[in-house]
């Protein structure tokens, strides 16, 4: 569904994105793993037409939407869930909801008792003010949002961040059901490399601007780079007491 070939990106005269390709098909969960700093967001952020790209494709069901403004990406079908959640804390979740249908792509599978039937928490807290909900709640709210916008593929940008485990653990089974249940295709950008791997079908890792590995998240998560780079386990010494250090092959 969405197809990215060539993406090169950044800020004024820094190229963070160093021709990022890469596949999201319908129906799936993908994720993108990644320490701090080598492009997640920016990657995230030219998708959505928030920063525009110096070369490269973002093609949508063959559309091209390589540096076309956020509107218009989202019209097309791509909503993003942001790093931080950014909800606007004087609306109510129920103003939230309305805004976003009113933005949204017309009729569609989501709609209010809809968003709120899997939201249980966010129909408790209808009338209160985004400012007055927790972290969870928030980022619930955040992923509300943009399923009234009736997406064909939703961006997700560190769900994960600042959030409890167990929020954590509700947050990501949130997602799951969203996919599996509705069918909505996920490009799930996350740090926390376990629950991402136990989420998504398959995996890319970025680094410095570029694509260095990707494969079934079932085999990542066999491979020994990203379990000694990513999930903190790494080969012990004879004695036990020492650590093997090497550097990062990604083969």
């Amino acid at each position: 569904m969405l197809e990215v070939r060539g993406l090169r990106s950044g800020y004024r005269r820094s190229t963070v994105l160093q021709g990022v390709d890469l596949d999201v098909p319908e129906g799936r969960v993908l994720g993108l793993l990644g320490r701090n700093g080598v492009g997640k967001t920016t990657l995230i952020s030219t998708l959505m037409g928030i920063v525009t790209p110096s070369a490269g494709t973002v093609r949508l069901d063959g559309v091209d939407l390589a540096g076309r403004r956020p509107d218009v990406v989202a019209r097309a079908g791509v909503a993003l869930v942001p790093q931080g959640r950014r909800v606007w804390a004087p609306l109510t979740v129920t103003e939230h909801l309305d805004l976003a249908a009113r933005r949204g792509r017309g009729r569609g599978p989501w709609d209010i008792d809809r968003v709120l039937d899997l939201l249980p928490r966010l129909g408790e807290r209808r009338r209160h003010a985004a400012g007055q909900l927790s972290g969870g709640e928030q980022q619930m709210l955040a992923i509300a949002r943009a399923l009234m916008a009736r997406p064909k593929v939703m961006l997700l940008d560190e769900p994960s961040l600042g959030l409890a485990p167990k929020l954590v653990k509700d947050i990501f089974e949130i997602i799951r059901r969203i996919n599996r249940e509705r069918g909505v295709t996920v490009l799930l950008v996350e740090q926390n490399a376990n629950i991402a791997l136990h989420t998504a079908d398959y995996g890319y890792v970025l680094e410095l601007g570029r694509i260095v590995m990707d494969d079934t998240c079932e085999r990542l998560l066999e491979k020994d780079d990203i379990r000694e780079f990513y999930l903190g386990l790494k080969e012990s010494s004879v004695r036990g007491t020492r650590r093997w250090k090497r550097k990062k092959t990604w083969r």
